[in-house]
């Protein structure tokens, strides 16, 4: 849910940016040359299901180059079936050579050389092998997965003679049926893994094609995790994307472009400081102009929100240093700024006519 918030940020960042591209998400190709190029690299920081390390590695050595590969090596990047990414990349690779004990097999596992890797597979084989109906082979699916020995003994049955009726060797097909049995323990829903995929793809496609509204949609949706914050903004500088220090001044509650190569820290990413206070600093800024320095946020925010932790927050994250004032000056002069701060503001709430005056 977080990565689909992440997306529509992005996408509408895309369109802000480049209303020529009427970009959406919906359009993006699943076979982007550059992206598979990206992914093949293992530049996956940021990408949905892709970016831990161990996978970054697996998608060097397997060198996707089209999209039933992030499919099937999603589907295979498990503690069951992990112990297969060998003979898939070898088989990919040309190293290991693909070999069908049945040819009616060749249609059902071409696309993952030759492997099994999903449940939608082992129920394929079923009807095309066997002459099991959809709803038959969807039992043997659940019988497989949940390792029942009687009804396991059923399926096996039925399996052989619908093989047999269809001229096929029972010694075969009983080899083939233990193998599907194994295989079932932890084969993968196709379906999931392709749509979870085609969100890898498009978060990849944003990654590959609009880097600054990439890396400002995914911070911004990250903001309050600090270790994915510093990861994050030393990737964008690799590619070449410098992250600018929070300004009081500049900064919108989310990381927002300056230019293809700036990104400007977002206020809400900052710890320690709550909504309601960058709401009120927002919202002054809006109404009056910048801020000329420490005193005049003071006297123009409201002191319960923009308190002490507040302000102490914004100078440690260097969101005060457009002030021109060293850091150390700005915290030890809070206190007083609060005080004179509360002062004006009760002077100029004084000094406005309540009802009763103006009868």
């Amino acid at each position: 849910l977080k990565t689909l918030t992440f997306l529509d940020s992005a996408e509408k960042l895309v369109n802000q940016r480049h209303p020529e591209d009427h970009f959406l998400l919906s359009k993006v190709p699943l076979n982007d040359k550059k992206v598979f190029e990206s992914l093949a690299q293992g530049d996956t920081f940021g990408i949905f299901q892709l970016e831990s390390s161990g996978m970054q590695d697996l998608l060097k050595k397997v060198r996707p180059d089209q999209f039933s590969d992030i499919v099937a090596i999603t589907s295979l990047y498990r503690p069951g079936p992990m112990v297969m990414l060998d003979d898939y990349i070898g088989r990919k690779h040309g190293q290991i050579p693909i070999v069908y004990d049945f040819e009616e097999l060749r249609p059902i596992l071409e696309e993952t050389y030759g492997i099994m890797v999903y449940q939608e597979q082992v129920q394929q084989i079923a009807m095309r092998l066997s002459g099991y109906t959809a709803g038959g082979a969807d039992l043997l699916r659940r019988a497989m997965g949940k390792k029942k020995p009687e009804e396991m003994a059923k399926q096996k049955v039925i399996f052989i003679e619908g093989a047999k009726k269809n001229n096929h060797s029972p010694q075969k097909a009983e080899t083939l049926f233990d193998l599907m049995a194994h295989f079932a323990g932890y084969g993968f829903n196709k379906s999931h893994a392709a749509a979870y995929s085609v969100v890898s793809v498009q978060t990849s496609y944003l990654k590959t094609h609009y880097q600054p509204e990439f890396y400002a949609a995914l911070l911004s949706t990250e903001r309050e995790n600090t270790d994915k914050i510093t990861r994050y903004i030393a990737d964008a500088k690799r590619h070449g994307i410098s992250i600018l220090t929070p300004d009081i001044n500049e900064s919108e509650t989310d990381f927002t472009i300056l230019s293809e190569n700036l990104i400007r820290f977002g206020l809400g990413a900052i710890k320690g400081v709550g909504q309601i206070a960058i709401d009120s600093v927002l919202q002054s800024r809006r109404e009056k102009g910048p801020f000329t320095d420490l005193f005049d946020l003071c006297s123009r925010t409201n002191n319960r929100t923009v308190n002490k932790k507040a302000l102490e927050c914004f100078a440690k994250a260097g969101a005060m240093d457009s002030f021109g004032v060293n850091r150390a000056s700005l915290f030890a002069a809070i206190d007083e700024a609060l005080t004179l701060g509360a002062s004006l503001q009760k002077s100029m709430d004084d000094a406005q006519p309540s009802f009763a005056d103006l009868f």
